[in-house]
């Protein structure tokens, strides 16, 4: 058994940090911890002797021989702990007085590892990979390379439970578990796309892996090699073409700990500075974005720090200055930045002007969406003859008037509608007084004034979650979103789903997809994880079993356009293949959500098909505005995605795809199926979907889940 333990005995004073090789011990286990007791407690207190405070960390292995095996149930951490402690207390009352302080004592077997880092890349791995790892693992793996040198650490492979409260692979810029010195702290999935990479800022690494005894993972497997220490501190400089790029130390890499760097952008004089970050993540534990104490982007004064989607700046003159820093503890991705010389008079020459620097087509300016970010877009706007003019001055479509969404964002496009101040409107229109609200009575004859209601228990309505005990939950997306809600837990039933596999259908306006982004293709024989329609590495072809078609499908209306596929045997789940979860009939997808639509479909409206998978950001358009836009043609069990807008839709050749929504509980959850539409990616033309939420009754009978 291998373990580690750690304490700190604190004064006014400065702290030393001690570390102490591993020992190994042999005999009964009370013989092995009287003999642990008294080395610890004497290097405690000799280590007092050479300074005020003392920090110190220590390992030791206990080789258990066969013929003791009976005695190892009760070598449990929780014994070792408690017999240290008495130990400390009976060494405090014949020594002198010292307030030593167990912080924590780790155990695990056989998992304590030295390794030495050179220019050839080697490789070790968890226990137990590429299965699973054993539960309530203490692995650490100590690696050292020549001074001068660094250490670069990859993972090509990355598996580890979700939840980090629970298992997790941290990593130290130090040889020991010191929280001030964490390079970072991960689990989850990641894809071999997307690999974890870290780099020491010296010559010593240390890696650890925590697990509990509940959900065991296949692990990892990690790539270790010594690169030069200039490798890692090289960065900054002087640009001076008029457009170019620079990136954080080693992206993509995560950048080394306590690295500084400043570079200096000059362009010809008259001209600004427009610098475009197109990838943004410096996320540490316990820091305020606002303040950036920590890792941090220096930019005019101003630091930047987290993660951000977007940011464009631009400079005052020709002359832009940018810095760069990491302290010694948890590092990132970092960024990576393009800039370009500007002509002042006209920053965005054919398109607008965002006031956060960003560049939009101009057809993007005063239509109802915030493009911009910062809602530049929509502010000063002359409304046109088919838009509202809210009070606070922003332009919406008329058609989103009396909907029952506040998209004004003051309520003043809902403040005029038939229902009075205090009334309350129904789902169906109906006006009610508002105090019907919660009042665990079904007052509409919808039920949608106690939707929501945690205090309206037993209220039953289209609104309500019905649990499988026939119990209704008045709240918005029970399902899976890891809190119990119904007495049977059955909200919290069947939810291994919606995760994505390494925190969609007629495509127009989209980008590549990531590895592993489709879902089971609607065709004769099926072809799941695949991306590159030429390539069928790691692809699992299945011919069918069964299609079964809605009973009510109408070939006029394209109403109840939906089918079911049952394949000649089941898919086995890896990372590029992964169940998406199914939606409760009661889920609420609400109009202004951003949502993503995947396939292989046309590029442009009459174009060819695309070769490679391809994903794009869509948003759920409200029912009025859907209903209104598409004459009349969609029913209760269609609805519209897209941008009013145009320029981003489903086309020929992705119906029957999807169209899936990341929810706060960390779920992806299938909105939509690709279905039908005017066109591709036109003005006012939105996609127009099958409704899940409408559907997933018959699709739960017909598949008996």
């Amino acid at each position: 058994m291998c373990g580690s333990l750690s304490w700190q005995q604190g004064h006014n004073g400065r702290h030393e940090r001690v570390s102490f090789s591993p020992v190994t011990e042999t005999g009964p286990s009370k013989r092995k911890l009287g003999v642990l007791i008294g080395v610890l407690v004497a290097l405690l207190i000799l280590s007092t002797v050479a300074a005020e405070g003392v920090i110190a960390y220590y390992w030791s292995q206990f080789d258990i021989p066969a013929e003791d095996m009976e005695v190892l149930p009760e070598f449990s951490e929780e014994l070792v702990l408690e017999t240290l402690e008495n130990g400390i207390k009976e060494q405090r009352s014949t020594q002198r007085k010292s307030d030593f302080q167990i912080s924590e004592v780790t155990a695990s077997c056989d998992c304590f590892y030295r390794l030495e880092a050179d220019t050839v890349a080697k490789r070790f791995s968890s226990p137990g990979y590429p299965n699973i790892y054993p539960p309530k693992s203490r692995c650490q793996w100590q690696i050292r390379t020549a001074v001068g040198n660094a250490i670069f650490l990859t993972f090509p492979s990355f598996d580890i439970e979700d939840d980090c409260s629970d298992d997790f692979v941290s990593i130290y810029d130090s040889l020991s578990p010191d929280d001030s010195q964490a390079i970072t702290e991960k689990c989850g999935r990641r894809p071999p796309s997307n690999p974890l990479e870290v780099t020491s800022s010296g010559n010593i690494m240390l890696i650890n892996l925590i697990t509990d005894s509940v959900v065991q993972r296949p692990g990892f497997m990690a790539e270790y090699s010594s690169i030069p220490r200039s490798k890692v501190s090289v960065c900054g400089g002087v640009l001076s073409e008029n457009r170019g790029f620079f990136t954080s130390p080693l992206h993509p890499s995560f950048y080394p700990p306590a690295v500084d760097c400043k570079w200096t952008i000059k362009v010809p004089a008259g001209k600004k500075v427009r610098v475009k970050f197109t990838m943004f993540r410096m996320k540490e534990p316990g820091v305020d974005i606002r303040v950036c104490h920590k890792d941090y982007v220096d930019i005019m004064d101003t630091k930047y720090c987290g993660e951000m989607s977007s940011l464009d700046l631009t400079s005052k003159t020709n002359v832009l200055d940018v810095s760069f820093h990491s302290d010694e503890s948890y590092t990132d991705k970092g960024f990576s930045a393009i800039y370009s010389a500007i002509d002042p008079a006209n920053p965005c020459p054919n398109k607008f002007a965002c006031a956060s620097g960003i560049c939009i087509g101009k057809e993007l300016q005063c239509d109802g969406w915030n493009d911009c970010g910062d809602m530049s877009d929509e502010m000063k706007c002359k409304c046109d003859v088919d838009q509202y003019s809210c009070a606070n001055g922003l332009c919406k479509p008329k058609l989103w008037l009396c909907d029952r969404v506040n998209d004004c964002g003051d309520w003043s496009d809902e403040k005029s509608c038939s229902c009075g101040e205090n009334e309350w409107r129904c789902g169906d229109g109906q006006c009610m007084p508002q105090d019907v609200v919660c009042d665990q009575k079904m007052d509409c004859e919808d039920g949608s004034d106690e939707a929501s209601c945690k205090e309206s228990p037993g209220i039953c309505s289209d609104f309500s979650f019905k649990c499988k005990n026939a119990e209704c939950v008045n709240k918005v997306n029970v399902e899976c979103d890891r809190v119990k809600d119904c007495s049977d837990n059955s909200d919290e039933a069947n939810c291994a789903c919606g995760t994505r596999p390494y925190k969609l259908n007629r495509i127009v306006g989209g980008q590549n997809a990531e590895l592993g982004e489709n879902h089971v293709a609607n065709n004769w024989i099926s072809y799941s994880g695949m991306q590159d329609q030429y390539k069928q590495d790691n692809v699992q072809i299945r011919k069918l079993k069964k299609i079964i078609s809605h009973p009510d499908y109408n070939q006029m209306t394209f109403d109840y356009d939906v089918a079911l596929l049952e394949l000649s045997e089941p898919l086995k789940f890896t990372n590029t293949i992964r169940p998406i979860c199914l939606p409760a009939s009661s889920h609420v997808f609400p109009a202004g959500m951003s949502c993503w639509v995947t396939g292989w479909g046309a590029l442009r409206e009459g174009g060819s098909k695309a070769q490679l998978l391809q994903k794009a950001m869509v948003k759920i358009i409200n029912d009025t505005v859907c209903n209104i836009v598409t004459e009349g043609q969609v029913t209760s069990r269609m609805l519209c995605s897209g941008f009013l807008a145009g320029g981003v839709d489903a086309c020929q050749g992705d119906s029957g795809g999807p169209m899936v929504c990341f929810e706060e509980s960390g779920k992806w959850f299938q909105a939509g199926i690709v279905s039908w539409g005017e066109g591709c990616a036109r003005r006012n033309k939105p996609g127009v979907y099958s409704r899940v939420t409408k559907l997933v009754d018959w699709i739960k009978k017909e598949t008996k889940i």
